[in-house]
């Protein structure tokens, strides 16, 4: 058994004015044939656990391009192109091969290509032909095409948001494509379009008892995989919307059934998944009203979503209203960075933080300021994973705030993230955090209270305004029934 393994992906904010070109690719993870010999991130981890798999049952291992991208805007289309001729050309190299595993995203765009996850993967059959199986994994926060299943074998995608079950999922779906290549079983996908655009937290009532039910419906009845496309909301494509993608054993039928029958109980729990958000007064005083540390997420602020994580509108309103014993971040900020290192740990110096990559980021801050740490090669924790965050700066302010600047752009997903600089979250009264919910796992255990902020920023919550050109569909909660009837 030869197995053929590649990754290529970023979740593309078609809004974002900020382009993804290599470098952006060189930033996060780009690495030529040897991913599985480095420290796993989310993306690169199904390669570690596909290696790991085939090679447990004696099979040859072909391990081609691992390239993601820190969610922006459009993917040049030459870096793009680049990208995908790599892997084709190793596949090429490598035939004759018995399965391909792709781990990608599932909402990038590129310049002249609106779905490259379904123009890679026709590419990839073209070359494999009919017979062969293909598998891809995918992000939650996909949006599911007609040419990625008209051409993949098997789609598994991410359940948990946070996701923190990149390596589960990677185990599912080679189990299910070395079954159908040993002629054991033979996967056939359906897919249920819920005409829904909105945000679902699965660690949290009643999404998690529908995650679980998700589960408990695999293995069973000819049923091999139950995914639950989210949809990424700042994607403008036909496909925007959330989906149910179900794989079944040779029945298709049942497979349509399933997804439509686990549509029907997203739909039905609507307005109960609706996430509350606070405005920026409100969850400030939740922080005064205490006890901390209250933590209170920036969420059109993530640059999970392609924001910049640089605005400064909670900050800005928190030093207006005098609130004191704040912890926030991560502001996306080399230049100021560069400042702090410049200035030396210890010093004290006037610095202007954020506001820089335009209207959406909001007007710069000017603080005094006082350079804590300095540190070099920062990370954090997301799941099994380790997420880069550049050089990380901690400062204290005279206004009684502090900061966390970073020189790689990514949102907040772990503590640790803040205790490697010497500090201890847990001690302030209220931790602000770029973040839409990739944050959660590992701040719930320390926090007081957890509340959503709707501030501004470049993916602001308001779905039913989102201004959609591409994609023109009926959608909840844009119409009260998109579904007809």
């Amino acid at each position: 058994m030869k197995v053929f393994i590649a990754c290529l992906g970023t979740e593309t904010n078609t809004f974002s004015s900020m382009p993804t070109g290599v470098q952006t690719f060189e930033d996060t993870m780009l690495f030529r044939g040897d991913a599985t010999r480095r420290p796993a991130t989310t993306f690169s981890m199904p390669l570690h656990v596909w290696r790991a798999a085939a090679e447990e049952r004696q099979g040859q291992v072909v391990e081609s391009l691992a390239a993601f991208a820190q969610p922006a805007g459009l993917t040049v289309r030459k870096v793009y192109e680049g990208f995908r001729g790599e892997i084709l050309d190793d596949l090429r190299a490598a035939m004759p091969v018995d399965i391909v595993l792709l781990s990608m995203h599932g909402a990038m765009t590129a310049e002249g290509y609106e779905d490259c996850e379904g123009d890679l993967l026709a590419c990839v059959r073209e070359i494999v032909g009919p017979d062969i199986v293909i598998g891809g994994e995918l992000d939650l926060h996909c949006s599911i095409t007609p040419k990625m299943v008209e051409n993949a074998d098997a789609l598994v995608v991410f359940k948990e948001y946070p996701h923190v079950d990149a390596g589960e999922r990677a185990s599912e779906l080679f189990d299910i494509c070395h079954a159908a290549h040993q002629g054991r079983a033979k996967p056939v996908m359906a897919v249920h379009d819920c005409r829904m655009v909105s945000m679902w937290r699965t660690p949290v009532e009643p999404v998690r008892s529908l995650v679980d039910e998700m589960q408990a419906a695999e293995g069973r009845d000819g049923i091999l995989s139950v995914s639950f496309a989210h949809g990424f909301p700042w994607q403008d494509v036909p496909e925007t919307t959330a989906k149910m993608l179900v794989i079944a054993d040779d029945d298709a039928g049942l497979a349509a059934e399933t997804a439509q029958a686990f549509g029907r109980k997203i739909w039905d729990l609507r307005e109960e998944t609706q996430q509350d958000m606070a405005t920026i007064d409100e969850a400030l005083d939740l922080i005064e009203a205490g006890p901390g540390p209250v933590v209170v997420a920036d969420v059109a602020d993530n640059a999970g979503g392609g924001a910049p994580s640089d605005s400064t509108f909670l900050l800005a309103r928190a030093l207006e209203r005098g609130v004191t014993g704040l912890l926030s971040g991560y502001y996306w900020d080399p230049v100021a960075v560069r400042f702090c290192e410049e200035a030396g740990e210890g010093a004290t110096l006037r610095l202007r933080v954020g506001g820089k990559c335009g209207p959406d980021s909001g007007w710069p801050v000017d603080l005094t300021v006082t350079v804590n740490r300095i540190l070099e090669g920062a990370s954090q924790s997301f799941g099994d994973a380790t997420m880069g965050m550049g050089t990380a700066v901690w400062l204290s302010t005279d206004a009684g705030i502090d900061l966390i600047l970073n020189s790689a752009r990514t949102q907040v997903f772990h503590p640790n993230g803040m205790t490697q600089l010497g500090i201890d979250p847990a001690s302030y009264r209220g931790i602000a955090v770029k973040s839409t919910q990739h944050f959660y796992a590992g701040f719930a255990p320390i926090a007081s209270r957890i509340a959503y902020v709707a501030c501004e920023g470049a993916i602001p919550p308001d779905f039913a305004t989102i201004p959609y050109e591409r994609f023109t569909a009926p959608y909840w909660p844009r119409v009260g029934n998109p579904h007809g009837g």
